[in-house]
């Protein structure tokens, strides 16, 4: 009578008990999961038919070695609960799956099979692609702390902070931008019989006041970005004197001049770390001629530079210790022959050697060239200040001679280049 009760699979003939697959267009057959796998075939059975799950699931996934002897239908309810209740809620996983299952034995067998075994290794990698990196933590990631964390308190005195207003625990001041701006909101209330229009002019009342307040940080961070308060407090030429410890040329004050509209696009410290930068290339630039020049002349190591430099300036005093021997020897020549026509007369005395010099080779007296040189100063600070003038040279000045005077004073640095 058992052997009559036992199921067969009626293409390999093997025992079908625990579990078989039935035909739902075919009569009388039944396959093995194995057969119903590879698509088997026989008689007007086709892989395609539809079939029926015999004997409800209480065979095992894992074997019969599993711990807990799960079988299929607690496996089936256990996926059921996972994804209904979620990881974790294991009391209520554990009342899904049936009396006889505790929530300790529903987390063990979980954890075992579905993560740390074979499944899980299958399923879950070992390294998440694409995965999103929270920026939220204050201590890591480019975008935090966020937008919300405020800024820290101003550095300034108890003295300063009372003269301002300050409070630099809220970073706030007694006076603030629109300070009125809390009375859009201080008398509005929610109420349940309101309509669509009042719910409406409230919600436009709080925008209103959240624009005002965008309005009022955007004001406390150009205070901040342009050091505004520091210079409202006189402290900025004392920081500046502090941070800078090079002296600045002329040539760069110019600059910082020029490019005074870049102030409405930058914060006072790019601004400085601009010119600093600038100052850096200006030097390095130096630094590249130098050594290019130490390459043209065949030294290509350091120590040696230094003893080039040195004989190099040796050089240079010698040349000049020979043009001044030279200067004083054409002095006293001068004195005895070239300067013989004008020395007599009235203001020679005023005149340098250079201008002594020009004198004697043009052939003009001193006090005419005093007169020719006060006028082109005089017409040239003119210029520089905007004020039109009109040149009243005298009648004894010609071209050559007004040229000549022009490049000598722009050589000794009376004039400058343009007004040449």
């Amino acid at each position: 009578m058992a052997e009559l009760g036992k199921k067969y699979c009626v293409y390999c003939l093997a025992e079908v008990s625990p579990l078989r697959f039935r035909c739902t267009e075919c009569q009388d057959i039944e396959l093995c999961p194995e057969c119903f796998s590879a698509g088997a075939e026989i008689g007007h059975h086709r892989r395609y038919h539809g079939y029926q799950l015999v004997d409800g699931g209480r065979f095992t996934l894992w074997g019969p070695e599993a711990e807990g002897g799960w079988t299929s239908r607690e496996e089936q309810l256990l996926l059921d609960a996972i994804e209904q209740f979620g990881f974790g809620n294991w009391e209520d996983m554990a009342a899904h799956v049936g009396a006889s299952r505790t929530p300790q034995e529903v987390m063990e067998h979980y954890v075992s099979m579905y993560i740390h075994g074979n499944l899980g290794k299958a399923c879950i990698p070992d390294t998440i692609p694409n995965r999103v990196t929270d920026h939220t933590c204050p201590s890591g990631g480019p975008l935090s702390p966020s937008l919300t964390t405020p800024l820290p308190p101003l550095d300034i005195s108890v003295a300063e902070q009372q003269q301002l207003g300050y409070m630099p625990l809220r970073d706030d001041y007694e006076i603030e931008y629109d300070q009125d701006a809390e009375t859009l909101i201080s008398g509005l209330s929610v109420n349940y019989d309101d309509d669509d229009v009042e719910i409406e002019l409230k919600r436009a009342h709080v925008d209103m006041y959240v624009r005002k307040l965008k309005e009022r940080q955007r004001r406390k961070n150009i205070a901040r970005d342009y050091n505004l308060v520091p210079a409202f407090l006189g402290r900025d030429k004392k920081d500046k004197e502090r941070t800078l410890k090079r002296k600045i040329t002329k040539e760069e004050k110019e600059l910082r001049l020029k490019l005074r509209p870049l102030y409405q696009f930058m914060s006072c410290r790019e601004f400085d770390d601009l010119f600093e930068n600038m100052h850096k290339e200006k030097m390095l630039r130096a630094k590249i001629r130098e050594l290019q020049r130490y390459r043209r002349n065949g030294i290509t190591k350091m120590e040696e530079s230094a003893e080039y430099e040195a004989a190099r300036h040796k050089r240079e005093k010698r040349k000049e210790n020979k043009s001044l021997v030279g200067a004083k020897r054409g002095k006293e020549d001068g004195k005895d022959g070239d300067f013989a026509a004008i020395e007599h007369l009235p203001g020679f005395e005023l005149l340098s050697d250079r201008e002594k010099a020009l004198c004697s080779s043009v052939n003009l007296s001193p006090a005419r060239y005093v007169t020719v040189k006060t006028i082109i100063i005089k017409d040239h600070l003119q210029k520089r200040q905007g004020i039109p003038s009109k040149s009243r040279l005298p009648s004894y000045l010609d071209k050559v001679l007004k040229k000549r005077i022009l490049n000598f004073l722009t050589e000794s640095g009376w004039i400058s280049r343009d007004a040449s």
